[in-house]
């Protein structure tokens, strides 16, 4: 039991964080208007593509290798809309008073294809599908009054009302994302045991679950990607971090489980991970900000299949890049975005998560999913609110960006209600958009989901991979992860398959792998040799005097490495095709004192704060060179690179 300080401590935190935390803003009330249907401009959202999606660089492209170009919205409710206090079967105790009944919002006013049509018109062509881990082991039935306009459903429990919502999406040929949204079926997100993947649950647990959501819907190839887990921030006490190795890790947490998901349940899934949400107190002089995406830059997922990887970040005006967004107790004099000028707004994004997208050829070059961003609609008159969705929308259209909104269904009665939805249905089931001509966002809303963009085939390009066994084993290979372990008790990092070894940091353990230039280099039917002494290194071929090398056999390249502490331990060797290498002598590539990486190096900074030395990309490399010697601690300080003809 906490002291009497520690109490008093966990009450100001809460205070601070509970509603500075909360996504999205209070409702804003809409006036009187006239009811009538969506009339839209906007594309059709059912347009022929064939699953699965993968990723090609910073694009999402279909089966077909053409661009998919996720026009999303999300559909809430299944994740919980009770603020936790109070009872749950009382309207108002819900965000809003928009009462889900634990499934996704909207089933007691209208029927599924209604609202599913309503998505259709308004451009949507995917959906991201929020749940709780809770709603997964939920076996309390629904309401009658939750499945009012929808009476097949009665008597069902919120997994199977969430089975037939994803059965109706990707029926009308929308693609579906799985959004692990909370811990347990309440309203998201303060301080409220949702902060993290394993706030209310272990991360085994939390990592089950996702192996059950991912295998239900394998036969279901609309069903295209796992959101790993929503707006992961502090606890009372706690920070999320980015890459330290303990229970708060969310990098190595998001690495692990869509490791797993690939590998165990669905390989055809996008994985996609959202950068940290909230770190520190909201309280000036105290440290605290929202990384977003920022961690990436200097550590980045390589995942056991290269082209599904998707990062995902939020955006709302009245929270900032420092700011909660809380007003009196919890706000800050930090900027909100909604206050910064375009010039500052655009840096801030790019900053933020754009640079993902914005810079190829680099390890963590990859799709960004801007998966929730949203304002107020008709009751919204403020003129910083209206400015900056113009002024983001106006962003997500020029960098041609992947985008979600939240949330596409509300409530309204008479006219008023919760303004930010895009589609609202009173109780007698009438309906309320963007098009009715009443709603300031229908300009901003056409104009991004009718924008031009990237369209057609996306040609493949050069993977890029960071390996980080800075705390455990980082083999990112298929065939070397079924295999027994090639050198117990070290710390492995393995390309993954298809790609070579090009990189090494002198200290930090820290890899770059690629398949440029060359493609797929692995003899198919397999072969490898795990290489710990000189036996490998010709007569008269000493290529780093006065240290040891570990060097590959002709017709081998390196595909990983071990390590103990910092020292060098191992070189794993992968056989490639007869013919498929065919040089024999090589160059040195120092880095003890430097970086040598060449001019213009591809990759990005894979170690950064260490020297590194990094092949070019027309050779691969064939050795590690370390020293033992008094002083040295036994990391790598050359690489051996041979040209690949």
């Amino acid at each position: 039991m906490p002291t009497m300080r520690a109490a008093r401590i966990i009450s100001v935190l809460t205070a601070l964080l509970l509603p500075a935390l909360a996504a999205p803003a209070p409702a804003a009330a809409v006036p009187d208007g006239t009811v009538s249907g969506v009339e839209s401009a906007a594309v059709s959202a059912a347009a022929d593509w064939s699953p699965p999606l993968s990723t090609r660089g910073r694009w999402i492209v279909d089966a077909d290798g053409d661009r998919f170009k996720l026009r999303s919205g999300n559909w809430h409710g299944a994740s919980g809309t009770w603020t936790g206090t109070g009872s749950p079967d009382e309207d108002a105790r819900h965000h809003a008073g928009e009462n889900s009944g634990r499934i996704p919002l909207g089933l007691d006013r209208a029927p599924m294809a209604e609202i599913i049509a309503g998505f259709e018109e308004i451009g949507i062509n995917s959906v991201r599908l929020p749940f709780s881990n809770e709603m997964i082991h939920d076996t309390r039935p629904v309401t009658d009054d939750a499945v009012a306009a929808n009476p097949a459903l009665r008597g069902s429990t919120p997994l199977q009302v969430y089975d037939a919502v994803v059965r109706e999406l990707t029926g009308a040929g929308l693609a579906v994302i799985l959004n692990n949204h909370t811990n347990t079926t309440r309203w998201c997100c303060g301080v409220d045991g949702n902060e993290r993947w394993n706030a209310s649950r272990s991360t085994g647990a939390w990592e089950n679950d996702w192996l059950f959501m991912a295998r239900r819907y394998r036969d279901n190839g609309r069903v295209v990607g796992a959101d790993l887990y929503n707006e992961v921030r502090r606890d009372v006490w706690d920070d999320p971090n980015w890459g330290l190795g303990d229970d708060h890790d969310w990098f190595a947490a998001s690495q692990r489980v869509g490791d797993r998901i690939l590998t165990e349940a669905n390989p055809d899934l996008l994985v996609i991970v959202e950068g940290i949400n909230w770190t520190g107190i909201p309280v000036d002089g105290f440290p605290h900000g929202r990384p977003t995406l920022e961690p990436v830059r200097h550590l980045s997922h390589t995942l056991v299949d290269s082209g599904k990887l998707v990062y995902s970040a939020h955006f709302y005006g009245y929270t900032g890049p420092r700011h909660s967004g809380a007003t009196g107790i919890g706000e800050t004099t930090d900027p909100r975005y909604q206050d910064l000028t375009p010039a500052e707004l655009t840096d801030v994004l790019d900053r933020q998560a754009f640079f993902v997208t914005a810079e190829p050829d680099r390890h963590f070059t990859a799709p960004v999913w801007i998966s929730e961003f949203g304002v107020g609609g008709r009751g919204e008159t403020g003129a910083a609110q209206r400015a900056w969705f113009e002024r983001f929308v106006d962003h997500l259209v020029r960098t041609d960006a992947d985008f979600a909104y939240w949330p596409l269904v509300g409530w309204h009665e008479n006219g008023r209600g919760n303004g930010w939805a895009l589609l609202h249905w009173d109780a007698a089931g009438h309906r309320m958009g963007p098009y009715d001509g009443d709603d300031w966002r229908a300009g901003a809303w056409t104009r991004l989901v009718e924008a031009t963009g990237r369209a057609g085939r996306v040609a493949p390009v050069a993977d890029w991979s960071m390996l980080s066994p800075d705390h455990a084993d980082f083999v990112a290979s298929r065939r070397m992860r079924a295999l027994p372990d090639w050198d117990p008790g070290a710390r492995k990092a393995v390309c993954p398959d298809g790609q070579r070894l090009v990189g090494l940091g002198h200290t930090g353990n820290r890899g770059l792998c690629s398949d440029v230039t060359a493609g797929p280099l692995g003899d198919p039917s397999g072969g490898h040799e795990v290489v710990r002494d000189e036996r490998h290194v010709p007569p008269g071929g000493d290529w780093a005097s006065g240290h040891t090398k570990l060097q590959c056999p002709d017709g081998h390249f390196l595909t990983g490495y071990g390590v103990r502490g910092a020292a060098v331990s191992s070189a794993l060797c992968a056989k490639a095709p007869p013919g498929g290498i065919t040089g024999t002598s090589g160059r040195t590539v120092w880095f003890d004192r430097s970086d040598n990486r060449g001019a213009g190096p591809k990759g990005g900074d894979f170690a950064h704060g260490h020297y590194k030395g990094q092949c070019a990309d027309d050779e691969y490399a064939a050795g590690i060179a370390y020293t033992g010697r008094i002083g040295s601690r036994g990391t790598p300080d050359a690489l051996y690179c041979r040209t690949l003809t």
